[in-house]
């Protein structure tokens, strides 16, 4: 059996690797806009598309740069004890979700075929930042995102994922809590929607009994 202390020292090393990995892509992120270059991101992002279906949605926890900088605004907020707007209900509709994917298919699928050059991806990067000044990340994650959406799919599939160790759970609803994509749901007992899940390890870190582990 691992010890606790290689458990946790795991867990720092991954939190440490996460940090510098979403580091590194978000100077990739700035520097393919400036050169004009962003289309290019859109690869990184359709090879994650294909491997959600191992590792879950590690795109959105791990490279993308919206949430790297939403994250960042998260702290602050926390820090100087602002609360957030509560997501109106309206925007909760899977009507509204599937409506601004459509929209983002729309917008990219006219800049393929025109050849024009617009600020898609920048644009989606405002939003959301922007977004979660006001309201949390969830918001942005489980109800808006073009890309949480499309990895949703894939990412219900993968074969690697957290999972919430029922039996010895002990219910205290820290996960709940910090989820920032609100991928805890709380059926009979707490569990993790795979497809919603972030793989972002705020629940693993946050987890009191220390019941949350990789599955698969």
């Amino acid at each position: 059996m691992v010890s606790k202390d290689k458990v946790k020292g795991r867990l720092r090393m991954s939190k440490t690797w996460q940090a510098v990995t979403q580091v590194i892509f978000l100077v990739l992120f700035i520097a393919l806009v400036l050169v004009g270059r962003i289309q290019l991101w859109m690869g990184i992002f359709l090879a994650s598309v294909v491997l959600a279906l191992i590792f879950g949605r590690f795109f959105c926890g791990w490279i993308c740069p919206i949430n790297t900088v939403m994250r960042v605004i998260t702290k602050f907020k926390r820090k100087l004890k602002i609360k957030s707007i509560s997501v109106p209900t309206f925007l909760k509709s899977s009507v509204f979700r599937f409506g601004f994917l459509t929209i983002f298919f729309a917008v990219f699928s006219f800049v393929m075929v025109t050849g024009k050059k617009l600020p898609v991806l920048p644009a989606l990067f405002i939003l959301g930042v922007g977004l979660t000044l006001f309201f949390p990340e969830s918001l942005w994650h489980r109800y808006l995102c073009p890309y949480g959406t499309i990895l949703s799919f894939t990412g219900s599939r993968s074969k690697k994922s957290l999972h919430i160790d029922s039996e010895n759970c002990i219910q205290c609803g820290s996960c709940f809590d910090i989820c920032p994509g609100e991928a805890i749901r709380e059926w009979e007992v707490h569990a993790i929607e795979k497809k919603e899940c972030l793989l972002c390890l705020d629940c693993v870190t946050h987890c009191p009994s220390e019941r949350i582990i990789v599955y698969g």
